[in-house]
């Protein structure tokens, strides 16, 4: 429907400003009737030119669904009618994206659609782990208890994602600030000492030698050099993104020395966090696997629960093929069985997400202490080298004379 812009002003004599959606301009001047504004000035709200381009359209950040959920969760509680939810949750958003997906949504629920089906739509915002609660919730007539517990697992989520994010940040910025040093200091500090090198009759070092060859084949080749890496950056996400790739390069990262065991920890916080809320919110376990599996971001571990999967719908308990699988920890492992055997699985994985959350951020802190010392080395390394391998052939004619 049409957006109308309006001016006016209410009962009070206060001045007033807002937009309306309705069919046509009568259809909006009805309802600012209804709201008391007094001949108001209204006119149709021009289009966005990159409205149906969605390159353009800002894109639904997890806050906006975090926010979203529990403002649902809450209203739903208070007994409102879900359209009526989901109109005044439209309106009040800020986010056209979010805003037109909530619209279309609510349109579909008035049809009869159920609330799950018509998030389904709509993948980029709602994915498969939200609208497989949401089923769950409607079926069993809980869907304030379930927003809640999605609310709570967004934002458990979020976190987690934003350690990791922050411990690969600071290793990241000081690689590139070491680089971009390292090109300045060939490109434009070398040639000086090069021309101070040419007055001189004597053979340079070897580092010296090597040194000034590295500045002139980087001054030589600095385009083919920018374009080389462009191009293993394109080979790098070809590879990843083809199945056999990604799995390979999944399996090299688990096993990498440093940065493995942080991704393990964060790959069983995710797992045992995510299977518990869809156990708690009445989501068969078959179908919560299925959905886990999809949404852990490791090729691996991908397979390794379809493996679980399969074994349990074969009448296994789940603790035997995840130790099969040989990705999750022994004690990972024999919780599960101990929550299995007890009848509280889903209890028993909250309680080891929030144990691996604890050891996520400890990895955090010790790889942040460990790359700093590291990085000064490798800065101080680089400039001392170079340096070094600068004011030697000086210090040798100085030696000389």
């Amino acid at each position: 429907m049409p957006v109308y812009v309006w001016k006016g002003i209410n009962s009070y004599g206060e001045k007033r400003k807002g937009e309306v959606e309705a069919v046509d301009e009568a259809g909006a001047r009805a309802q600012l009737r209804r709201l008391r504004i007094d001949n108001p000035k209204i006119k149709e709200k021009p289009k966005d030119l990159f409205e149906n381009i969605a390159l353009f359209q800002p894109k639904v950040t997890g806050k906006d669904i975090v926010i979203f959920t529990r403002q649902l969760s809450t209203m739903i509680d208070a007994g409102l009618p879900l359209v009526q939810c989901l109109q005044i949750l439209a309106k009040q958003q800020d986010n056209s994206t979010f805003r037109k997906a909530l619209m279309d949504i609510q349109t579909d629920v008035e049809s009869g659609t159920t609330l799950a089906d018509s998030m389904r739509k709509h993948t980029k915002i709602f994915d498969n782990l939200y609208a497989n609660m949401i089923e769950a919730g409607e079926l069993g007539g809980i869907l304030d208890t379930i927003l809640s517990r999605l609310a709570n697992f967004k934002e458990k989520s979020m976190a987690l994602q934003k350690k990791i994010k922050g411990a690969m940040t600071y290793p990241v910025i000081c690689l590139a600030i070491s680089l971009l040093i390292l090109v300045v200091i060939l490109v434009f500090v070398i040639p000086v000492f090069v021309e101070m090198f040419a007055s001189l009759d004597s053979e340079l070092p070897a580092i010296t030698q090597l040194v000034v060859d590295m500045s002139d084949f980087v001054k030589g080749n600095f385009i083919y050099i920018g374009l080389g890496v462009m191009f293993c950056v394109y080979v790098f996400k070809k590879i990843y993104n083809t199945e056999r790739g990604r799995f390979k390069l999944d399996a090299f990262f688990l096993r990498a020395p440093i940065v493995g065991p942080l991704i393990r920890k964060v790959a069983v916080a995710k797992f045992t966090r995510t299977l518990s809320t869809m156990l708690q919110s009445g989501v068969p376990i078959l179908e919560a696997l299925q959905v886990v599996a999809k949404t852990s971001g490791n090729m691996v571990i991908e397979r390794s629960v379809y493996r679980v999967s399969d074994a349990i719908a074969e009448g296994r308990p789940i603790a035997e093929p995840l130790e099969e699988t040989g990705v999750f920890p022994n004690m990972v492992v024999q919780m599960i069985n101990v929550g299995e055997s007890v009848g509280a699985l889903d209890t028993m994985l909250e309680k080891i997400a929030d144990f691996y959350d604890d050891e996520v951020d400890q990895a955090v802190e010790n790889l942040t202490a460990m790359i700093e010392p590291l990085m000064m080395v490798f800065l101080g390394g680089m400039i001392g080298g170079l340096v070094v391998a600068m004011y030697l052939p000086i210090f040798q004619m100085a030696g000389n004379l």
